[in-house]
């Protein structure tokens, strides 16, 4: 049997080391390069992936077709490729709800190709150990054995369409909440001019505190703009669950006020909390993941 064909969409900075632990396990791994940047570009030729020119291209050629894009255009990408009429195995490897996946499943579905949802954790797949893929529903097993001999892990885990979501939805629900949670409080104390006596505090009381606080905004900061729409989905992730969301729809507000700074270098912490605390800011809405309907 020859290597399988594995189409990836897109290989962004996440997306290429996906794609370079599937070619680390056998597979031949395709692109479509119609429409993208020079630093995609980039990035799929440094990792071997072969260029398919479209996605109509990627449809006709792959077994697998591996999404790993921005959390609010998952449903898009995956309709992109069923009505190229793609019949194989489809990964949504998204940020995206357990109801979102669900859906994008029903779709895929019904256009007569297999369904197996992923959850990525950790940073960009460069190293082994640090990175994980957890995949559930039919075919989660195929799909785990596509990337076995790469620098991603993937486990296969218990359930349908939904869990390996759920799962990265609780996951992140912590890390990036809770990030947005430390940077809210900053600018509330630089607001109220009390943030030296706060760092003061939680140098003596939470001593990780500032340290992760300055973490929060510098560290984030080139992606926060990805960060709206996983934030999003978090809040429809405990909606759904008969939870409230409201905590993870204001952590994607704080994230919408840095996305102007989005594939930015480290600033200085000042800036980021005036930017937070801007008139324009406040009343920003619309961009990448903007919020969504009632």
């Amino acid at each position: 049997m020859g290597a399988s064909l594995v189409g990836l969409l897109h290989p962004g900075q996440m997306g290429h080391t996906v794609g370079a632990s599937a070619r680390a396990g056998g597979a031949r791994v395709l692109w479509a390069s119609e429409g993208r940047g020079d630093a995609t570009r980039t990035r799929a030729s440094e990792s071997g992936l072969e260029d398919a020119g479209s996605v109509a291209s990627l449809a006709a050629q792959c077994d697998w077709i591996v999404s790993v894009c921005p959390p609010h255009a998952a449903a898009e990408v995956a309709r992109l490729v069923l009505d190229c009429g793609f019949g194989g195995s489809y990964v949504d490897a998204n940020a995206v709800s357990p109801g979102t996946a669900r859906g994008i499943a029903r779709e895929v579905e019904r256009h007569g190709a297999r369904f197996v949802d992923g959850g990525i954790i950790g940073p960009p797949a460069r190293a082994p150990g640090s990175t994980r893929i957890y995949l559930s529903g039919p075919g989660a097993d195929d799909a785990a054995a596509l990337f076995g001999a790469g620098a991603l892990e993937a486990i296969a885990i218990p359930g349908g369409a939904g869990s390996a979501s759920a799962l990265k939805m609780a996951y992140a629900a912590y890390t990036k909440g809770s990030a947005a949670l430390l940077m809210a409080i900053r600018a509330l104390a630089r607001s109220e001019h009390i943030d030296d006596a706060l760092l003061a505090e939680w140098s003596r009381s939470l001593p990780d505190l500032p340290r992760r606080s300055e973490q929060a905004m510098l560290g984030t900061l080139p992606k926060a703009w990805r960060f709206v729409g996983e934030m999003r989905e978090i809040a429809r992730s405990f909606e759904d669950a008969g939870l409230p969301g409201g905590f993870h729809e204001a952590a994607a507000d704080i994230y919408e006020r840095l996305a102007p700074y989005k594939d930015s270098q480290a600033t200085e912490t000042d800036e980021l909390l005036a930017a937070l605390l801007s008139d324009e800011a406040a009343t920003a809405r619309g961009g990448p993941g903007g919020r969504r309907s009632q």
